[in-house]
């Protein structure tokens, strides 16, 4: 039998962390204590439903940023040079997408661990808590911050009102049987993350939908690549294809869940800074000149010794000396500098930008760019890693000295020049992985762009180097496979590979980190042989 005759639980709930409802069961026990295990629960539930609902408002409206995407995006900004490149080398293109994860389980706990607090101070956590999030995806921009702001107050409303609705007492909700509880503490999380996923399919639609991508067509390019042959691409398993698939080539960006949302008829490129006269090209303008196809592998300065933060494409564009010279270059240049529609910015010395296959381009293997991948137009700079050179979603170019422009990761920290290091990698067999003994094939891919791969050689156990085969050449800016053939006996082996540049130079063995100017030294497996 329980004794209680509260009418008001509104009122109750302001006595203290949910004293509502204490009375003495025929055992002894308090229906507090019974009640604080489903406070916890109803805390985290709460916290739930008001993050799913503010995805869901910025995938319905378009208008209301996603909150959980800014905070990814202010931790990435805010981590030390060393933590941002731990994490993108380490997670690779998962980086924002654990990162929402992981604050939004933050968020969840905190809630469940504040839930026998006050009502008042529950509530103003739940403020508190859109507010800061609207900071950190504004970004200190005025006009981001209101708009952030809004959805941070509706996550906020939302979160106060499942947590007073599912507090009152004498209800399934919170007096009734534990089945009825769990059943409605299911329905809510349920909804919590329809409304996420919900909410990001619609900025993922809406997104996809802007600008007009589906319906332009590339034009014809005035110099092509040769088809790619079969002594150009080795079939082994597990060996990376030479044309790396759109859908398969690396991306890392600071903007990795929220790709800028470009509409054609809004956007310009200007060239700018230290030129004769600045100029200003619409799409439009882009597609009316000549464009040229380039093979061309790009790498990530993240990319670990053996990682895949590489990749090789056919690049369709506008060589970027004709772009540059329409603006006419002041002798006094010496840096190209590229900002980004999403504020990221590169920087790379002049001279690249005629010495090799530099592209304004808009295709990438045969279709136009993706949205994720840098549409309308970005950068190729080859042999330069991405983080100095390969700008997406470019808006401006401008030409500088080199001293008065850092762009956006030299200024946390990383190296200003950074061309690429000659680096190869094992595809098959994979490290770690058990095979019969046997005739096998070593394989995987060498690059060093704009250097070009002359040689490979591959060490196994404590053998001499061997020289390994590669593929026909596809050109000085494009990765080549190699192989050889190996007759694996039963034990424990380490296979490692080295590659040499077009200039003789081979790879070092010194085992540097990526930070700040790349990672070095042998790609090394270990597999056993049964």
């Amino acid at each position: 039998m329980t004794i209680s005759d509260h009418t008001d639980a509104d009122a109750s709930d302001d006595l203290g962390p949910d004293t509502a409802d204490i009375a003495v069961e025929a055992d002894g026990s308090s229906v507090a204590r019974r009640h604080l295990g489903r406070d916890t629960i109803i805390g985290g539930v709460a916290a739930a439903v008001a993050l799913g609902a503010q995805e869901l408002a910025a995938g319905v409206t378009r208008t209301l940023p996603s909150l959980m995407s800014g905070a990814a995006t202010w931790i990435i900004d805010a981590a030390p040079a060393g933590m941002a490149e731990w994490a993108i080398r380490t997670l690779e293109k998962h980086t924002r997408s654990v990162l929402i994860v992981g604050v939004a389980t933050v968020l969840v706990v905190t809630a469940m661990f504040t839930a026998e607090l006050p009502r008042w101070i529950r509530r103003t956590l739940f403020v508190a808590v859109g507010v800061l999030g609207a900071l950190a995806t504004a970004h200190g921009e005025t006009e981001t911050f209101w708009p952030s702001l809004a959805n941070g107050l509706l996550a906020a409303a939302v979160g106060i009102g499942t947590d007073t609705w599912f507090r009152r007492p004498r209800t399934a909700r919170y007096d009734g049987s534990r089945r009825a509880f769990l059943g409605t503490v299911g329905m809510l999380g349920a909804v919590a993350v329809a409304a996420a996923v919900g909410g990001r399919q619609l900025l993922e639609r809406a997104r996809k939908s802007i600008g007009r991508r589906d319906e332009v067509v590339l034009p014809e390019a005035v110099s092509t690549v040769a088809p790619v042959t079969p002594a150009q691409d080795f079939v082994i398993e597990g060996l990376e294809p030479i044309i790396t698939p759109t859908e398969r080539h690396f991306r890392v960006d600071i903007d990795a869940l929220n790709p800028p949302e470009i509409d054609l008829s809004d956007w310009t490129l200007t060239i700018g800074g230290m030129v004769d006269r600045e100029v200003t090209l619409t799409y439009a303008d882009l597609l009316d000149m000549d464009h040229v196809e380039k093979y061309a592998t790009l790498a990530c300065v993240s990319n670990k010794v053996g990682g895949r933060l590489v990749g090789n494409s056919v690049w369709l564009g506008v060589p970027l000396p004709e772009i540059l010279e329409l603006a006419g270059v002041d002798p006094r240049a010496e840096q190209v500098a590229a900002h980004a529609v999403d504020g990221f910015s590169t920087g790379f010395p002049l001279a690249a930008a005629y010495d090799r296959d530099t592209l304004l381009a808009i295709g990438h293997n045969g279709e136009p760019l993706t949205y994720e991948h840098g549409f309308p137009a970005r950068l190729i700079v080859p042999g330069y890693y991405g983080f100095v050179s390969a700008a997406k979603w470019i808006q401006r170019i401008e030409l500088t000295t080199w001293d008065d422009h850092d762009s956006y990761w030299v200024q946390m920290g990383w190296a200003k020049h950074a061309p690429v290091e000659t680096q190869s990698r094992i595809d098959a067999p994979r490290d770690g992985l058990s095979f019969a003994a046997g005739p096998r094939m070593v394989a995987g891919v060498a690059w060093a762009p704009f250097l070009q791969i002359s040689k490979v050689e591959v060490k196994i156990d404590d053998t001499d180097w061997v020289e390994a085969e590669l593929s026909e050449p596809l050109s000085r800016h494009a990765w080549r496979q190699w192989r050889i053939p190996w007759v694996a006996v039963p034990g424990q082996h380490t296979i490692s590979v080295r590659a040499t540049d077009g200039n003789g130079v081979t790879q070092t063995s010194e085992l540097r980190p990526a930070v700040p100017s790349g990672a070095t030294g042998y790609h090394t497996i270990r597999v056993e042989v049964e």
